[in-house]
């Protein structure tokens, strides 16, 4: 269902401008100089209403965060919870998942999340899957050599496609399960969405990904 258009939606995230990144040009050149101290960058795609980064700039005030969300009415909460949270190391981009091709200088992340992205259920649909290779390839691009993919899902079917693109792609994965929150991982922050299924007991899927170190390997 489409999400109705906010009040004041444009005032709203004006009064928000200083956790947008509007310069990508700059951003680009230098990722570092929108916030205003130093530290790795970890970047969430799709972050939703924004629970998640939210909880991850409180918990790591020593990490910087950029959030990335393509509908303007759910980005406007995301920015709304930060800056009532009085975060400095959390930034957004309006915008979809080619802003990352388009937009992001080689090498310059640490981390990359995916919470909960469209499954595209359809088998016609797989090269839109944010897990399918030509994605995985543009993720090993701009994160640094090692960097990693922490992933999770409500959906078994993507969960199982995703191993198998990840196993292609000769990237080693650890931490896999197939019960988030029956499982030993307690280092976990949860989404919106993630919330209500683990409120109706349904099965949370999660791994990381480590990219390779270097050509070599």
């Amino acid at each position: 269902m489409r999400m109705r258009k906010k009040k004041h939606r444009e005032d709203r995230i004006e009064n928000c401008k200083e956790y947008q990144i509007e310069n990508l040009e700059a951003f680009r050149e230098d990722p570092c100089s929108v916030f205003p101290n130093p530290g790795p960058i970890h970047i969430e795609i799709g972050c939703g209403k924004g629970k998640f980064i939210t909880q991850m700039g409180q918990k790591y005030p020593n990490i910087n965060f950029v959030a990335i969300e393509k509908c303007p009415d759910v980005i406007l909460m995301a920015m709304e919870k930060v800056k009532e949270a009085g975060l400095t190391n959390v930034k957004f981009i309006i915008g979809d998942a080619k802003i990352l091709s388009d937009s992001m200088k080689d090498h310059s992340f640490e981390r990359l999340y995916l919470n909960f992205s469209d499954p595209w259920k359809k088998s016609g649909q797989k090269k839109r899957r944010l897990t399918y290779r030509d994605f995985l390839a543009i993720y090993e691009r701009i994160l640094i050599p090692g960097g990693e993919l922490h992933f999770k899902t409500d959906n078994r079917k993507l969960f199982e496609f995703s191993l198998n693109e990840f196993a292609d792609c000769d990237l080693k994965m650890r931490n896999i399960t197939f019960d988030l929150h029956n499982s030993r991982f307690e280092e976990n922050v949860m989404t919106e969405y993630e919330t209500l299924f683990a409120e109706q007991g349904m099965p949370i899927y999660r791994c990381e990904v480590i990219f390779r170190q270097n050509e070599e390997e």
